[in-house]
């Protein structure tokens, strides 16, 4: 006989005690994560326009927060307004670095690396959660990747404003 799994009466999500294999929740929970750290970012950093930006894609990341319970709901319009965010950066940072970069220098820059990579983190749990035989809307793989690319430059913007030089990091590994 299956234990029955325990829920508190504390619980702090209705969905914490969801199967293991189920990674619905898990979904959840990072862009919640992802979210909250973009509220940290906005809290420090000083340019107005890029603070809007960031209340603009905070909200998003709460709107594909329940994509894979329920439906998505981010649109095409707001995939492309991320684009055209990442591509303004992108044109805007284009000398700062060809190479590949340390995640340092600047406070917000350093808060804007950690949302690079958990939105990376983010990308390989709906490749894993389609693996297992889920369904998983291209946008939605669109607009994740995008979130750490524009996190990315967004980084360096940052350490730009601040007039702080990137790091190269030159691999062992990889030549």
């Amino acid at each position: 006989m299956k234990d029955k799994i325990y829920k508190s009466r504390y619980e702090a999500y209705p969905f914490l005690s969801d199967p293991l294999n189920d990674l619905k929740c898990d979904f959840e929970i990072y862009t919640d994560e992802i979210a909250s750290h973009i509220g940290l970012l906005r809290s420090i950093v000083k340019e107005d326009h890029i603070k809007e930006e960031l209340l603009n894609i905070c909200e998003k990341c709460y709107h594909i927060n329940p994509s894979l319970r329920t439906f998505v709901s981010v649109t095409e319009d707001e995939l492309k307004f991320l684009e055209k965010c990442t591509n303004r950066l992108r044109e805007e940072v284009k000398d700062r670095c060809n190479k590949f970069v340390l995640p340092v220098g600047c406070e917000s820059a350093g808060h804007t690396h950690v949302l690079r990579s958990k939105c990376k983190a983010l990308v390989r749990l709906l490749y894993r959660y389609r693996e297992l035989g889920n369904e998983v809307p291209d946008i939605l793989f669109d607009f994740t990747n995008l979130l750490s690319g524009y996190f990315f430059n967004l980084a360096l913007k940052l350490n730009q404003l601040d007039d702080i030089d990137e790091i190269e990091f030159k691999s062992r590994n990889y030549k």
